[in-house]
């Protein structure tokens, strides 16, 4: 039996509830859902209940009396899965990517290839690395003999990529970052910029479809709102278009700032986190690029909400302008460095290229933007 009909046989058999979607092999992508029939909107297409779930509830005592309370419930339900030897969860592990999928994620990447990211996945991945080794520091302590930290890196990163948001009586002591679960079936859906509404309460999960869809389309979910930068960390895919995507400016803006003016936006409360997305920069962007092209007075009656900054914004956005070309410029010469590298895994060359490429694209239509605005 194919692995996929296995899985539907096991959830099935537990309860969890398909209605006019199925899984499929998607050309490039991995498995999805695909809709089997018509769906409308608001209709129900995938139940799970609580049952099914892998959650605090189901680790083993064996695995939680060693362990330390701080440990985090990623860590802990990665544990259970490296651990697990028993048969109970055999049909959903055999549809879980391999460990030669997670190669396109950047924790795997060779240190030189990291460096070339974005400055906001760099930032990312740095807490992402700094969360898997508390983790594993952990569960390497409470079982040295039983895990090896390769095998537990595989099983953390599908914890990392295939968790649901999910609070129940132990989870709500825990901080937001804790709220979580594993459930069959459900982790097959891709991501997408809208998706089916989500929703859980006491007896599981109900994903209800929010469009139409005909046979044969692909039903998705929306892991949330979020940039390329951090689709690529924290899952390994960079989509072809993304309408939540967004870049950061500082290491564009900041270098052009002197230490007195870091000290007033430091004080003002809008030093860094200068973010641009597909329509525009962002308010503590406006705000540090005035001072550059303001005087102290002008800037902070426009800081205070005395001054709209009308007056001067013609000359602002033609700063933005000029900080968006040198942005430009970095993206150009980091593409040119990633393809003159020689690399193993063309995936992950490729991957951070496109990456760069994204960006570029924001760009330009962002100085297109400003200069038709500018112009007289």
């Amino acid at each position: 039996m194919d692995p996929h009909e296995e899985l539907l046989t096991w959830a099935t058999g537990k309860g969890v509830k398909l209605h006019g979607i199925e899984p499929k092999r998607m050309p490039g992508r991995g498995i999805g859902l695909i809709a089997t029939r018509a769906i409308k909107p608001d209709e129900v297409v995938l139940d799970v209940p609580t049952a099914c779930l892998r959650s605090i509830d189901t680790v083993r005592t064996s695995i939680t009396r060693h362990l330390p309370k701080s440990i985090t419930i990623h860590g802990l339900l990665a544990a259970d899965l490296a651990l697990d030897t028993s048969s109970k969860y055999s049909a959903w592990n055999a549809v879980c990517p391999t460990p030669e999928d997670f190669k396109t994620m950047p924790l795997l990447w060779p240190r030189n290839f990291q460096l070339l990211l974005p400055k906001a996945a760099r930032t990312l991945l740095s807490k992402q690395e700094a969360k898997f080794k508390k983790d594993w520091a952990m569960v390497s302590a409470a079982f040295p003999e039983q895990l090896d930290e390769e095998k537990y890196r595989y099983k953390w990163m599908l914890v990392n990529t295939r968790t649901f948001y999910f609070v129940n009586a132990k989870l709500k002591r825990r901080s937001k970052d804790d709220h979580m679960c594993l459930q069959p079936v459900a982790d097959l859906f891709n991501h997408g910029d809208e998706g089916c509404n989500v929703a859980f309460d006491h007896q599981g999960f109900t994903f209800k479809a929010v469009q139409e869809y005909t046979e044969g389309d692909e039903v998705k979910i929306c892991y949330g709102r979020h940039s390329g930068d951090f689709l690529l960390v924290e899952y390994g895919f960079v989509m072809d278009e993304n309408k939540w995507d967004e870049v950061l400016l500082d290491d564009v803006l900041l270098p052009k700032l002197d230490s007195r003016q870091r000290d007033k936006l430091e004080e003002a409360g809008y030093l860094g986190k200068y973010v641009m997305d597909r329509e525009n920069v962002c308010y503590r962007t406006q705000v540090a690029v005035r001072l550059l092209c303001c005087g102290f007075r002008e800037w902070r009656r426009f800081v205070d909400g005395v001054d709209d900054g009308e007056h001067s914004q013609a000359k602002v956005d033609r700063a933005i302008v000029g900080l968006l070309g040198d942005l430009k410029k970095e993206a150009e010469k980091t593409n040119s460095e990633v393809e003159a590298l020689a690399i193993e895994d063309q995936q992950q060359q490729e991957m951070l290229i496109k990456r760069w490429k994204h960006i570029e694209a924001l760009v330009d239509a962002n100085i297109a933007r400003l200069r038709e605005k500018i112009s007289p």
